[in-house]
Protein backbone atom coordinates (compact mmCIF):
# COMPACT_ATOMS: atom_id res chain seq x y z
CA UNK A 1 0.00 0.00 0.00
CA UNK A 2 1.19 3.27 -1.05
CA UNK A 3 2.40 5.69 1.88
CA UNK A 4 0.58 9.12 1.87
CA UNK A 5 1.58 12.06 3.66
CA UNK A 6 -1.40 13.49 5.63
CA UNK A 7 -2.76 16.77 4.88
CA UNK A 8 -4.72 18.84 6.80
CA UNK A 9 -8.34 16.55 6.53
CA UNK A 10 -5.83 14.25 8.57
CA UNK A 11 -5.24 16.16 11.27
CA UNK A 12 -8.86 17.36 11.68
CA UNK A 13 -10.05 14.03 11.40
CA UNK A 14 -7.33 12.98 13.79
CA UNK A 15 -8.08 16.44 16.50
CA UNK A 16 -12.17 15.25 16.32
CA UNK A 17 -11.50 11.75 17.53
CA UNK A 18 -9.82 13.26 19.86
CA UNK A 19 -12.28 15.10 21.28
CA UNK A 20 -15.04 13.04 20.38
CA UNK A 21 -17.19 10.99 23.38
CA UNK A 22 -18.89 8.50 20.96
CA UNK A 23 -17.65 5.23 21.11
CA UNK A 24 -15.11 5.55 23.95
CA UNK A 25 -15.88 3.91 27.30
CA UNK A 26 -14.20 5.47 30.52
CA UNK A 27 -11.40 3.24 32.12
CA UNK A 28 -9.47 5.69 34.39
CA UNK A 29 -10.23 9.04 35.81
CA UNK A 30 -8.24 10.32 38.84
CA UNK A 31 -7.02 14.20 39.41
CA UNK A 32 -5.96 15.56 35.81
CA UNK A 33 -5.63 12.27 33.61
CA UNK A 34 -8.33 10.39 31.73
CA UNK A 35 -8.03 7.09 30.60
CA UNK A 36 -10.75 5.77 27.59
CA UNK A 37 -11.01 2.81 25.68
CA UNK A 38 -12.87 1.72 22.67
CA UNK A 39 -14.10 -1.92 20.97
CA UNK A 40 -12.34 -2.85 17.72
CA UNK A 41 -13.86 -5.36 15.69
CA UNK A 42 -10.12 -7.05 15.47
CA UNK A 43 -9.15 -8.41 18.79
CA UNK A 44 -5.70 -8.03 18.14
CA UNK A 45 -5.65 -3.87 17.62
CA UNK A 46 -5.73 -1.65 20.72
CA UNK A 47 -7.74 1.63 20.98
CA UNK A 48 -6.94 4.12 23.80
CA UNK A 49 -7.12 7.66 24.57
CA UNK A 50 -5.99 9.46 27.44
CA UNK A 51 -5.85 13.23 28.28
CA UNK A 52 -3.39 15.03 31.53
CA UNK A 53 -4.12 18.67 31.81
CA UNK A 54 -0.85 20.06 32.04
CA UNK A 55 -0.97 23.21 34.68
CA UNK A 56 2.49 25.40 34.54
CA UNK A 57 3.06 23.73 30.85
CA UNK A 58 2.71 25.66 27.25
CA UNK A 59 1.34 24.29 24.70
CA UNK A 60 4.55 25.14 23.22
CA UNK A 61 6.74 23.34 25.66
CA UNK A 62 4.54 20.37 25.54
CA UNK A 63 5.25 20.59 21.53
CA UNK A 64 9.29 20.83 21.73
CA UNK A 65 9.10 17.97 24.34
CA UNK A 66 7.22 15.63 22.37
CA UNK A 67 9.83 15.91 19.18
CA UNK A 68 13.04 16.45 21.15
CA UNK A 69 14.89 12.86 20.90
CA UNK A 70 17.75 14.25 23.07
CA UNK A 71 15.72 15.02 25.92
CA UNK A 72 13.66 11.66 25.62
CA UNK A 73 16.53 9.68 26.57
CA UNK A 74 16.18 11.57 29.79
CA UNK A 75 12.94 11.09 30.92
CA UNK A 76 11.76 7.91 28.63
CA UNK A 77 12.77 4.98 31.45
CA UNK A 78 10.94 2.35 29.35
CA UNK A 79 12.95 3.29 25.71
CA UNK A 80 16.07 1.63 24.67
CA UNK A 81 16.79 3.13 21.76
CA UNK A 82 15.19 5.91 19.01
CA UNK A 83 16.61 8.27 16.10
CA UNK A 84 15.37 9.78 13.39
CA UNK A 85 16.24 8.04 9.85
CA UNK A 86 15.26 10.55 6.78
CA UNK A 87 13.10 13.48 5.77
CA UNK A 88 10.04 13.51 3.64
CA UNK A 89 8.75 17.11 3.80
CA UNK A 90 9.52 20.04 6.07
CA UNK A 91 7.06 18.69 8.62
CA UNK A 92 7.43 14.54 8.09
CA UNK A 93 9.86 12.28 8.45
CA UNK A 94 10.74 8.87 8.86
CA UNK A 95 11.76 7.53 12.60
CA UNK A 96 12.50 4.87 14.62
CA UNK A 97 11.45 3.46 18.59
CA UNK A 98 12.02 0.55 20.72
CA UNK A 99 11.07 -0.05 23.82
CA UNK A 100 11.16 -2.80 26.81
CA UNK A 101 8.34 -5.03 27.26
CA UNK A 102 7.55 -7.06 30.95
CA UNK A 103 8.48 -10.78 30.68
CA UNK A 104 6.33 -13.07 29.12
CA UNK A 105 7.06 -10.32 25.95
CA UNK A 106 9.49 -9.85 24.10
CA UNK A 107 10.34 -6.09 23.62
CA UNK A 108 8.95 -3.86 20.72
CA UNK A 109 9.89 -1.51 18.05
CA UNK A 110 8.27 0.37 15.56
CA UNK A 111 9.57 2.33 12.19
CA UNK A 112 7.02 5.09 11.43
CA UNK A 113 6.45 7.95 8.93
CA UNK A 114 5.49 10.79 11.40
CA UNK A 115 4.00 14.43 10.33
CA UNK A 116 3.56 17.75 12.27
CA UNK A 117 1.16 20.45 12.13
CA UNK A 118 0.13 24.29 14.23
CA UNK A 119 -3.71 24.20 13.17
CA UNK A 120 -5.12 26.69 14.61
CA UNK A 121 -4.69 27.35 17.71
CA UNK A 122 -3.43 23.70 18.17
CA UNK A 123 -0.54 21.46 18.29
CA UNK A 124 -1.03 18.11 16.21
CA UNK A 125 1.57 15.23 15.74
CA UNK A 126 0.40 11.60 14.21
CA UNK A 127 2.50 8.87 12.96
CA UNK A 128 1.66 5.34 11.45
CA UNK A 129 4.13 2.22 10.67
CA UNK A 130 6.03 2.16 7.45
CA UNK A 131 8.14 -0.20 5.93
CA UNK A 132 11.80 1.40 5.20
CA UNK A 133 14.11 -0.70 2.90
CA UNK A 134 17.37 -0.32 5.32
CA UNK A 135 15.48 -0.63 8.08
CA UNK A 136 13.83 -4.17 8.10
CA UNK A 137 12.38 -6.00 11.32
CA UNK A 138 15.30 -7.03 13.75
CA UNK A 139 16.72 -10.44 15.32
CA UNK A 140 15.01 -9.97 19.34
CA UNK A 141 12.40 -7.85 18.59
CA UNK A 142 8.72 -8.11 17.73
CA UNK A 143 8.17 -5.21 14.80
CA UNK A 144 4.81 -3.56 16.07
CA UNK A 145 2.22 -1.71 13.87
CA UNK A 146 0.84 1.60 14.65
CA UNK A 147 -2.35 1.67 12.48
CA UNK A 148 -2.74 6.08 13.46
CA UNK A 149 -0.97 6.85 16.92
CA UNK A 150 -0.70 11.40 17.96
CA UNK A 151 -1.10 13.93 19.92
CA UNK A 152 -3.62 16.77 19.84
CA UNK A 153 -2.40 19.85 22.10
CA UNK A 154 -4.30 22.14 23.31
CA UNK A 155 -3.57 25.74 24.82
CA UNK A 156 -6.05 25.90 28.30
CA UNK A 157 -4.52 29.20 29.34
CA UNK A 158 -1.69 31.52 29.41
CA UNK A 159 0.29 29.09 31.66
CA UNK A 160 -1.18 25.37 31.02
CA UNK A 161 -2.30 23.08 28.52
CA UNK A 162 -4.09 19.96 27.78
CA UNK A 163 -2.93 16.87 26.21
CA UNK A 164 -4.45 14.45 24.47
CA UNK A 165 -2.73 11.10 23.21
CA UNK A 166 -4.73 8.49 20.65
CA UNK A 167 -3.46 5.22 19.69
CA UNK A 168 -4.37 2.53 17.12
CA UNK A 169 -2.37 -0.36 17.31
CA UNK A 170 -1.67 -3.94 16.71
CA UNK A 171 1.37 -4.81 19.46
CA UNK A 172 1.08 -8.21 17.73
CA UNK A 173 1.28 -10.29 20.74
CA UNK A 174 -1.42 -13.02 22.10
CA UNK A 175 -3.90 -11.53 24.12
CA UNK A 176 -3.33 -13.96 26.76
CA UNK A 177 0.57 -12.67 27.29
CA UNK A 178 -0.22 -8.95 27.93
CA UNK A 179 -0.63 -7.42 30.40
CA UNK A 180 -3.95 -5.50 30.67
CA UNK A 181 -3.13 -2.82 32.51
CA UNK A 182 -0.11 -1.89 30.23
CA UNK A 183 0.10 1.43 27.81
CA UNK A 184 2.85 4.17 26.70
CA UNK A 185 2.09 7.87 25.68
CA UNK A 186 4.03 7.47 22.22
CA UNK A 187 3.72 3.89 21.30
CA UNK A 188 1.63 1.23 23.42
CA UNK A 189 4.74 0.19 26.10
CA UNK A 190 4.58 -0.84 29.71
CA UNK A 191 3.60 1.98 32.14
CA UNK A 192 0.21 2.29 33.04
CA UNK A 193 -1.40 5.03 31.31
CA UNK A 194 -1.82 7.34 33.77
CA UNK A 195 1.55 7.05 34.88
CA UNK A 196 2.83 7.12 31.18
CA UNK A 197 0.82 10.70 30.65
CA UNK A 198 2.28 12.07 34.14
CA UNK A 199 6.00 11.52 33.42
CA UNK A 200 5.46 13.01 30.79
CA UNK A 201 3.70 16.30 32.28
CA UNK A 202 7.19 16.31 34.58
CA UNK A 203 9.75 16.01 32.06
CA UNK A 204 7.78 19.53 30.35
CA UNK A 205 8.25 21.11 34.00
CA UNK A 206 11.72 20.42 33.69
CA UNK A 207 12.28 20.96 29.77
CA UNK A 208 13.12 25.08 29.89
CA UNK A 209 15.91 24.86 31.95
CA UNK A 210 17.34 21.30 30.03
CA UNK A 211 17.01 23.34 27.02
CA UNK A 212 18.78 26.61 27.91
CA UNK A 213 21.68 23.98 28.53
CA UNK A 214 21.43 21.81 25.47
CA UNK A 215 21.38 24.04 22.31
CA UNK A 216 18.63 26.14 22.95
CA UNK A 217 18.41 27.78 19.59
CA UNK A 218 17.77 24.26 17.48
CA UNK A 219 14.31 23.22 17.08
CA UNK A 220 14.40 21.40 13.29
CA UNK A 221 10.59 20.58 14.06
CA UNK A 222 10.05 24.49 14.41
CA UNK A 223 12.65 25.34 11.69
CA UNK A 224 12.93 22.96 8.98
CA UNK A 225 16.10 24.66 7.52
CA UNK A 226 17.83 23.05 11.08
CA UNK A 227 17.01 19.50 9.85
CA UNK A 228 20.17 17.75 8.62
CA UNK A 229 18.84 14.55 8.05
CA UNK A 230 19.37 12.78 4.05
CA UNK A 231 16.18 13.08 2.37
CA UNK A 232 13.76 10.00 1.48
CA UNK A 233 11.13 9.53 -1.54
CA UNK A 234 7.55 8.47 -0.15
CA UNK A 235 8.11 5.92 -3.39
CA UNK A 236 10.55 4.11 -1.49
CA UNK A 237 8.26 3.45 1.55
CA UNK A 238 5.60 1.07 2.03
CA UNK A 239 2.42 1.26 4.29
CA UNK A 240 3.61 -1.81 7.37
CA UNK A 241 0.84 -4.51 8.06
CA UNK A 242 0.80 -7.10 10.84
CA UNK A 243 -0.43 -9.91 8.48
CA UNK A 244 2.76 -9.34 6.15
CA UNK A 245 5.47 -9.42 9.42
CA UNK A 246 6.45 -12.78 10.70
CA UNK A 247 4.71 -14.77 13.51
CA UNK A 248 7.01 -15.11 16.29
CA UNK A 249 6.93 -17.68 19.45
CA UNK A 250 7.39 -15.95 22.71
CA UNK A 251 5.94 -18.41 25.18
CA UNK A 252 9.64 -18.93 26.40
CA UNK A 253 10.57 -15.40 26.58
CA UNK A 254 10.30 -15.12 30.73
CA UNK A 255 12.48 -18.07 31.20
CA UNK A 256 15.03 -16.08 29.10
CA UNK A 257 14.58 -12.62 30.50
CA UNK A 258 15.10 -14.35 34.46
CA UNK A 259 18.12 -15.74 33.39
CA UNK A 260 19.17 -12.80 32.20
CA UNK A 261 18.57 -10.67 34.74
CA UNK A 262 20.28 -13.22 36.79
CA UNK A 263 23.26 -12.57 34.69
CA UNK A 264 23.50 -9.14 34.88
CA UNK A 265 23.01 -9.57 39.05
CA UNK A 266 25.83 -11.91 39.35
Amino acid sequence: MRVQIPDDSDFCSFRDQCLSSDGWQSRYRKGDVTVWCREEESQSVHKLKMRIVCKDVTAETLYDVLHDTSYRRKWDTNMIDTYDIARLTANADVGYYSWRCPAPLMNRDFVTMRSWLPLDSDYLIINYSVKHPQHPPKRDYVRAVSLLTGYLIQSSGAKSSTLYYLTQVDPRESLSLWPQSTASPDRPAVSPPSQAMRKIYKACLKYPEWKRRHDPSVKPWLFPEQNALPSVSVSELAVQRADSLENIDESGVSEEKAQHSDDEET
